[in-house]
């Protein structure tokens, strides 16, 4: 990897104290929104996107209209397309302008100049290797956790969301903006407790639009161990050659909270429509978190809550489910 990619603390020093990753990937954003045209600009436009609330029995869903996304929302992620296109998450195709720390030694810390959220960052690992979570979920957790004060990371799977499904990369917003992160109070009302001693507690969430699991710890270990025994289970459920299709969301403060979100479908079926009937919305982790994407203005513009429990019956899986993985989970 070049240097030059990589920013220094002090440089980055001149925007923020950098006694933390925390504090070092809050100045890298500083840094590149006085560096970077696009991302400033970008990140400018966010203050003039457009959201509306669904209000459900006990939460909420909010909808965000932000034609920023366009081409994350609509990437083509079929093999033939990944193939004939530069990976765009490898340090040597970056643009000229991006920066970056490192984290965890093998990752870095990218500004994402398409934004979501008021800092929004992605987080490649600095070799290409496909977008897998088995086999790195370890180091989800060393990321979550080293930018837990301000950060919340989260994980498209290859089939999920991923634009990227060639490299291995994570992403992270900040804390508590997805409604799930806000809604525990609900979510726990309507779980089903798998496991739950002093050291570590799962639980299948029901009755929410996207049935889930939720994994709470502060042990490192156990989080990965009980990660793996789901993982198993989803992937046996659900006849998956694969990585089981997933998202999964993971929070940082004095624990680990980690939300995973088995799927059944990428797309719904209004991504594939003409006309009227088409939403160009392709739910990710940042989706089932209950902030959705809409790139399109009508699209926004004419969802409905109706539409909104149809994409996720599509693409979430169902209580049926939900029981047969957690009974294999507690075998």
């Amino acid at each position: 990897m070049r240097n030059s990619r990589i920013v220094s603390d002090e440089e980055l020093s001149n925007y923020l104290e950098v006694n933390s990753v925390t504090n070092k990937t809050k100045a890298l954003f500083l840094h590149q929104i006085n560096n970077w045209e696009l991302a400033k600009q970008n990140y400018l436009d966010l203050n003039s996107i457009k959201k509306k609330v669904f209000e459900f029995n006990g939460f909420k869903i909010i909808v965000q209209f932000n034609q920023g996304r366009i081409v994350s929302s609509s990437a083509k992620v079929d093999i033939k397309s990944i193939e004939e296109r530069p990976c765009f998450l490898c340090t040597n195709n970056l643009p000229a302008e991006q920066k970056g720390i490192l984290c965890n030694n093998n990752y870095l810390i990218l500004l994402n100049p398409f934004p979501i959220f008021e800092e929004h960052f992605t987080i490649p690992q600095l070799e290409h290797k496909p977008q897998e979570i088995y086999s790195n979920f370890i180091d989800m957790l060393n990321t979550s956790k080293e930018l837990g004060e301000r950060y919340t990371a989260f994980y498209n799977g290859p089939k999920c969301g991923a634009s990227a499904p060639d490299h291995m990369h994570f992403q992270a917003s900040l804390k508590n903006i997805m409604p799930v992160e806000n809604e525990l109070n609900y979510i726990y009302e309507h779980s089903i407790e798998l496991l739950n001693d002093e050291k570590v507690r799962v639980a299948a969430v029901i009755n929410y639009l996207r049935n889930f699991f939720i994994i709470e710890t502060d042990d490192k270990t156990l989080a990965n161990e009980e990660f793996q025994k789901l993982y198993n289970s989803i992937k046996e459920i659900t006849s998956s050659d694969e990585e089981p299709l997933m998202n999964i969301i993971a929070a940082y403060s004095d624990r680990w909270r980690i939300y995973i979100f088995p799927r059944k479908a990428h797309r719904p079926k209004q991504f594939f429509a003409e006309g009227e009937d088409k939403i160009l919305l392709s739910p990710a982790a940042v989706d089932f978190g209950g902030l959705l994407i809409t790139p399109r203005k009508e699209d926004f513009e004419k969802i409905t809550k109706e539409n909104i429990i149809d994409i996720f019956k599509q693409t979430s899986v169902d209580e049926t489910t939900i029981e047969k993985i957690s009974a294999k989970y507690c075998k």
